[in-house]
């Protein structure tokens, strides 16, 4: 009441109706300032604590770590956590990138695309692969670059396998396939492995990586990175959010920089398209994901489910949850 009409409401007349002193008034108002100002400051410092670790991550799934993490713990709200990030310069301004690192054109064999209308429903189900590059400063004008490739499970959004490389030989893709093909040992396999026409991933070797582990092979039809979204995603997710800002001088920096951004990805990033949890949650899990967005694509197959198949192809540039390939729902009869 004194807060909201100083005028009407004196401090004095207050603490005589309710039986207390003005000592213990103030004192009351000094100790809840006090304690929001810790709350405040620590929840600052936990955004800086994770932005050391993911440079671009943004403000909502900031929260979600925060709540999980210490939500137990008196937190404070969401609204003033987004004023926390404002006032103190921490909101992330993103920026999209797609460099191109794939040659088609080396005549080898090529795969037909498997996952038009296809949605995994648990892990190791489907994986995607592409490779992008990050620069390497050898002073402060000259750079040169080095390679990731990344394999993601499409379902868990886990990076399942990586490597770095200075090159874009196909030894560090067979890397980042060896890795992934280790949590495979024992398991019986229903497995589809979808990556862009790049000489790496219809090379001999890895191909033949796939066949013997009874992997069935998937293919873009087109130059466009909307057929391989979730792959494209991933890139940028490393390179504008986990890495971001960051400069390196040496291959091994970079190697040390993606092996601690991959855990951090996989253990405690939350997700929108697994309902804001981590991808390591999701291994054992099946059936529909809790997606916090809509995905038209998804709804256009279930949709379909049921149709004839001389009805059931999808325009190409509908990619699996993939949010820059949003449409209406397409009906198969129209």
């Amino acid at each position: 009441m004194h807060a909201r009409d100083r005028g009407r409401h004196r401090v004095q007349i207050l603490c005589e109706l309710f039986g207390v002193s003005k000592q213990a008034y103030y004192q009351y108002d000094e100790d809840a300032a006090l304690a929001k100002a810790a709350r405040e400051e620590f929840a600052l410092q936990y955004i800086r604590d994770v932005r050391k670790q993911d440079p671009g991550i943004g403000g909502t799934k900031l929260w979600y770590m925060y709540m999980r993490e210490l939500g137990c713990d008196s937190p404070i709200g969401r609204d003033r956590f987004c004023r926390i990030l404002d006032e103190n310069n921490l909101k992330v301004r993103r920026r999209v990138r797609k460099p191109r690192t794939t040659d088609s054109t080396h005549g080898l064999p090529t795969y037909p695309n498997l996952i038009k209308s296809y949605i995994p429903d648990r892990a190791n189900r489907l994986w995607v692969s592409n490779i992008t590059y990050i620069v390497i400063m050898d002073d402060a004008v000259h750079y040169h670059f080095c390679y990731l490739s990344l394999i993601l499970d499409s379902y868990t959004e886990e990076i399942v396998g990586w490597s770095v490389g200075p090159t874009l030989d196909t030894t560090y893709p067979m890397e980042a396939l060896r890795m992934s093909l280790r949590r495979l040992d024992g398991k019986e396999v229903d497995l589809i492995h979808h990556s862009d026409r790049g000489c790496q991933y219809a090379s001999r070797e890895h191909v033949e990586a796939l066949r013997e582990r009874g992997i069935r092979i998937s293919m873009t039809e087109s130059g466009d990175p909307k057929d391989n979204a979730q792959a494209e995603r991933i890139n940028n997710t490393m390179k504008n959010e986990l890495l971001k800002d960051k400069t390196f001088t040496s291959i091994g920096e970079v190697v040390d920089a993606v092996a601690m951004a991959v855990n951090f990805y996989n253990k405690r990033r939350p997700h929108l398209s697994i309902g804001m949890a981590v991808p390591s949650d999701m291994i054992e899990a099946s059936g529909d994901r809790d997606m916090r967005w809509t995905s038209y694509r998804l709804l256009a197959i279930k949709n379909m489910e049921g149709v004839d198949n001389a009805e059931k192809t999808l325009p190409l540039g509908h990619c699996l949850g993939s949010p820059s390939g949003l449409r209406p729902p397409v009906n198969p009869r129209q």
